[in-house]
Parts: C-alpha cells; structure tokens; sequence
C-alpha cells in the first residue's frame, strides 16, 4: 500500500447508499489525501471548528451532498465522520461528535 493509512473513526463510503460515481469521487479524493496531496475547493475546506489540520471532503451526488471528515496526521488519514449533508452548514451535532472522536482519538495515541 502506497501513502498514508485511513483510520476510520465513523462512518464509511459505501454504494448505496451513494452512488458509485459518487463512491469513486470520494475514493480519489481520498487516495490523493493518503498520497499527500490537498485538494482544494471545492473538493475539501478546512474545518478549524472541529480542529486544527480538519477539513472536509464534498461530494455531490445525484440529489445528495456528501461530507466526509478527515484529520490529517503525520502518520495516517483520520476519518471523523461521513455524513449526508442537508443544511447550508455543518450541524452542530456533527462538529461536537468529530470534536469528542478527536479527542478519544488523541488520548489512546502513544
């Protein structure tokens, strides 16, 4: 395996219930991430309310939005959640549950 690991914390990208398009889309997006590349908008935005090195990807499908949370580490890519998106901004519930994993996450680290 090439590049950084991905260490799911929440969630996964699977078809249904995205489509494959859309399933590819975010697959791509995240092999460039594990390579080391940063796509920019509007493929991914940072998310400094979660915290620092967050951002999120964006994927749209057919009549759905997709957001996946990442955290980039030195060592691997960590996934804080995927979730449809329905509103303009991300639901405070979503950030306080990403803030809660990265902390968890922080805490079991060496």
């Amino acid at each position: 395996m090439n590049g950084k690991p991905l260490r799911w914390l929440r969630g996964g990208v699977k078809t249904p219930p995205m489509s494959v398009e859309a399933r590819r889309e975010m697959g791509t997006l995240l092999r460039e991430l594990q390579d080391g590349e940063q796509p920019a908008l509007p493929h991914s935005r940072p998310m400094p309310a979660i915290g620092p090195r967050c951002h999120e990807l964006r994927v749209n499908d057919r009549n759905r939005t997709w957001r996946l949370v990442y955290r980039i580490e030195p060592d691997a890519i960590v996934i804080l959640d995927v979730f449809e998106k329905k509103t303009n901004q991300t639901p405070q519930q979503v950030i306080e549950n990403c803030r809660r994993r990265l902390k968890l996450y922080e805490a079991s680290r060496p």
